[in-house]
């Protein structure tokens, strides 16, 4: 009997079928897994090591998503979340209140900075200073226990109340001949250190940049033909999207004489232990506003959020739903989040999360307790809507690609997780008997970083044929 096989009976807390139990055993040694499924009574009819604790990755998702549902209004244009631009003076003041969606792209349709822009132009013809303003919520730009080699990518970008097309920018690099570095262009916003050469038989480029420091390194090889698009992070957003607009203003024939500056609020007292819990210090009321966007309703980007597991999105969510009745810091955030599992009976031991995205590695959840919220989630109002939002074996968002041909192949809806040495997949599958079972599969402590996601698969699988 192979150990991992050994510690699967020895931890199932109900007799676990054998093809699961192979299935599982697949990891390889090392390998920790946990897995519940319950059936629409809520009846455990698998459990293995249920009330572990695991790393669930973007599991953590489930969580932040589901309080949005619980305490934002989804449904109406998001208003609340717009950006605002004023004028104090001279100087103009691009204010963001947590909207994930603002963009300065040429194509923008909805939720468009330069609709902004053209306020400003509008009224003057010359302004001063262009302020980046992200003080609606303190300044924690990154959750803690996230891997710092994160947050020059798009995975792990800042978080700021003025979000600008997802805090990231591109650039392209074009192989020249071989042995000669490529051209690398940028948007201007990043110094550019060019280490590449053009050769090779695939593209190995890296981007690399010291936090705050505007210099991007791009090293590794790119074969001759085809360009590459590499995507960075953005250190201070509200500053990036301060820099975005003084450009279109330019272009709308307003000079701009003055600098680029940004105005964050000290993210200390929200992490005061002294203070946390208290109720905020009351913040004065927004100035008159020139114009103010209204993007689209939240329900809708929580469906990509949920789709393609978008981390930047998700932080801004668990900061919102912090914002009602809080300061928007991560710790209030985190106590409604609590208060949602209270409400579903979710033992507080059973769980521990210090972001709202799952980058970070603190965050604990046991298989059991991931199954029992899932399942007082479609007791809820907004269920429904909510489970709609989740990927869908073989159909779409992060489970396109798996369970395809398979038979949960558009029967299975659950939400994905990855991360150093942590694989996970929670949710709804609708079983041979046509049975509803709800289920969380949560795999840790891979050698070498290995995926466990064909294990789990597979198990899921096995579950499906058995009821």
């Amino acid at each position: 009997m192979t150990p991992i096989l050994l510690a699967l009976l020895l931890t199932a807390a109900v007799p676990t079928d054998p093809a699961i139990e192979q299935a599982l055993a697949a990891a390889g040694p090392g390998t920790r897994i946990g897995l519940v499924v319950a059936d629409e009574q809520g009846r455990e009819i698998v459990a293995v090591r249920p009330d572990d604790r695991f790393v669930p990755a973007s599991n953590t998702k489930i969580f932040t998503t589901a309080a949005a549902f619980a305490m934002l209004d989804t449904t109406a244009p998001d208003g609340g979340g717009g950006a605002t631009v004023r004028l104090e003076g001279r100087d103009v003041i691009l204010a963001g209140h947590g909207d994930a969606r603002l963009s300065s792209a040429p194509n923008c349709a909805t939720d468009c900075l330069l609709d902004l822009a053209r306020a400003v132009a509008s009224r003057t013809r010359s302004v001063r200073d262009v302020i980046g303003d992200d003080s609606a919520f303190p300044d924690e730009r990154w959750p803690q226990g996230m891997s710092w080699n994160n947050v020059s990518s798009r995975y792990g970008t800042a978080i700021s109340a003025l979000t600008i097309d997802d805090n990231v920018t591109t650039v392209t690099v074009t192989p020249t001949r071989p042995g000669a570095p490529p051209t690398i262009t940028g948007d201007g916003y990043y110094r550019i250190d060019n280490r590449s050469i053009t050769g090779g038989t695939k593209a190995a480029l890296d981007a690399t940049r010291i936090p705050n420091d505007d210099l991007l390194r791009i090293g590794g090889t790119l074969p001759v033909g085809k360009p590459a698009t590499l995507t960075v992070g953005i250190d201070d957003p509200a500053h990036r999207a301060a820099w975005r607009l003084a450009a279109m203003l330019r272009t709308l024939g307003v000079r701009v004489t003055g600098s680029i500056t940004v105005r964050h609020r000290p993210a200390s007292s929200a992490d005061d232990p002294a203070t946390r819990g208290s109720a905020p210090a009351a913040r004065p009321p927004e100035p008159a506003v020139l114009a103010r966007l209204a993007p689209p309703p939240l329900r809708e980007d929580l469906r990509v959020t949920n789709k393609v597991s978008q981390n930047l999105h998700a932080e801004l969510l668990l900061r919102r739903v912090g914002a009602i009745g809080g300061s928007g810091s991560v710790a209030d955030g985190q106590a409604a989040v609590r208060a949602m599992l209270d409400r579903a009976g979710v033992a507080r031991w059973t769980y521990d999360f210090a972001d709202g995205s799952g980058m970070s590695n603190y965050n604990r959840v046991t298989p059991r307790a991931a199954v029992r919220f899932l399942r007082w989630t479609q007791m809820q109002p907004w269920g429904a809507a909510w489970r709609a939002t989740l990927p869908v074996g073989g159909i779409d968002g992060t489970l396109a690609r798996r369970f395809h041909g398979t038979p949960l192949d558009g029967k299975l809806f659950a939400k994905t997780g990855s991360l150093n040495a942590a694989n996970a997949v929670s949710g709804f599958l609708i079983a041979a008997s046509g049975r509803t079972l709800t289920f969380s599969a949560l795999a840790n402590d891979m050698p070498g970083d290995a995926s466990a996601t064909g294990a789990i698969d597979r198990a899921l699988l096995a579950v499906a044929a058995a009821n």
